[in-house]
């Protein structure tokens, strides 16, 4: 990849978890009335199946690469009064529903999920499905930290029906792990990953960060080679969002220049890209890969795969509810998040109100845009042959996308365009074209990580 287009390219940009992006959220035309109303529609055309994403937001130390919401602490008896504030608000939206709501996917993330004891987590679950159905075909998930997370915890999550899995590596090397205040040696991994496998989980998911602070070509190689060891069925092979104006000290525990950036930066996810694929896994959507035995690698192939802000996931439910402080929800014709706060979600929910604070009601503009950016995140390509996806700027879309045709990164089909193996590094670039609020609206400061 020339150096050129990384400095081209090389602009802050979205990760496209949603269309809009919420810095372009329209909240004076959000409501919480709205947002219940959406809630109940989405839940009626969708038959009373939906998804949950349900936030767990402890974690007992700050790990400096993260940009999830979290609070540190070591007191584990938060764990019961925070457990019953999302039954309380999972009740609320049960409350809505003239039927009782069939569930096909769960995911635990966080902060750190397995900070909850398991019995903890048990009670958690079996307070969702006391008031709800199971579809016949779920995804259970969970994110696990490997320094944490035990048999007890797998073995009860696997009777309660998980089979997914996603362990936070990021760096094995010592250096960078105490520059991330992550230490975790590899057999912390080893061991989960071996145990998730012997307890029968379907897929183990290893996420592994490039461009982290001191961390170099070698450790890059070292990393991969740890992993092909153990060859987990995905892999999550983020860019390092450096982010300090938004997630404050917690990620200043050390100076810019230990950041790797631009070329050097590139460099280290065209290495870890390649070895990966030596390894035999194909790239899946951004930032994503996976073994060809893995579900996920045939839903990309057969134009299954989807994603919201849980990431990529094989379930298309329109309506995902989140649970418990910051989570995004999402109806598919409208957004809404949770109060951050988590005294002032927990006194809301008390108070019989669903805590969402801000919002956004999607036009039949955003949908249609929306549609094009889901489609060149999971599939790498889209087409606006079908009258149902053209919209008002489409010929200004289609010639800013002759410059990113130029430099290689996509090609033109009859109605629409396809990107290359090269321009899957760039394809927040290429949703960035079709991205009319952040065309209309250049922000003032950087709001975004850099997309190299």
């Amino acid at each position: 990849m020339s150096r050129s287009l990384i400095q081209k390219y090389n602009v802050p940009g979205p990760r496209y978890t949603s269309y809009p992006t919420v810095p372009y959220w329209n909240s004076s035309t959000f409501s919480s009335d709205k947002w219940k109303k959406s809630v109940v529609n989405s839940f009626t055309e969708n038959q009373k199946e939906l998804s949950l994403y349900i936030h767990l937001p402890f974690c007992e130390s700050l790990c400096t690469f993260c940009g999830c919401h979290k609070r540190i602490t070591k007191r584990h008896e938060v764990e019961t009064p925070y457990i019953e504030s999302l039954l309380k608000e999972w009740q609320l939206y049960v409350n809505l529903f003239a039927d009782t709501p069939i569930v096909k996917e769960i995911h635990l993330g966080g902060g750190t999920p397995t900070f909850f004891s398991p019995e903890n987590l048990k009670e958690l679950i079996d307070g969702i499905f006391s008031i709800a159905e199971r579809s016949e075909d779920v995804e259970f998930s969970f994110e696990g930290h490997p320094n944490n997370t035990n048999r007890a915890h797998l073995e009860v999550l696997y009777a309660l029906g998980f089979r997914r899995v996603s362990y936070g590596v990021q760096d094995y090397n010592p250096r960078v792990q105490k520059a991330i205040h992550r230490i975790q040696p590899f057999e912390n991994v080893e061991r989960v990953t071996k145990a998730s496998r012997e307890i029968g989980y379907t897929s183990v998911s290893h996420d592994l960060i490039f461009g982290l602070p001191f961390q170099t070509k070698g450790h890059i190689l070292d990393n991969i080679i740890k992993t092909a060891i153990l060859l987990p069925d995905r892999i999550a092979f983020y860019s390092y969002a450096h982010v300090p104006w938004i997630k404050g000290n917690g990620q200043r525990g050390f100076d810019e220049k230990d950041i790797p950036n631009g070329d050097e930066k590139r460099e280290l996810y065209e290495l870890g890209k390649k070895l990966l694929s030596d390894a035999g896994y194909i790239e899946i959507g951004m930032d994503h890969f996976a073994l060809k035995t893995d579900q996920m690698y045939r839903a990309m192939k057969e134009g299954s795969l989807h994603r919201n802000f849980m990431g990529y996931t094989l379930q298309k439910t329109s309506l995902m509810i989140g649970l418990g402080v910051s989570s995004i929800s999402d109806s598919w014709t409208s957004f809404a998040q949770n109060e951050k706060d988590i005294n002032t979600y927990k006194e809301l929910v008390n108070q019989g109100i669903i805590p969402v604070f801000k919002g956004h009601v999607l036009s039949e503009h955003d949908l249609k845009i929306r549609k094009h950016i889901l489609n060149l995140m999971c599939q790498f390509q889209t087409s606006w042959e079908d009258e149902a996806m053209q919209f008002d700027e489409l010929d200004a879309v289609i010639a800013s996308l002759q410059e990113l045709k130029d430099d290689g990164l996509l090609i033109f089909t009859d109605h629409g365009i396809k990107v290359t193996d090269l321009g899957k590094a760039f394809v927040r670039n290429i949703c960035m074209a079709f991205d009319v609020y952040l065309r209309r609206n250049q922000p003032k400061g950087q709001l975004f990580s850099l997309t190299v």
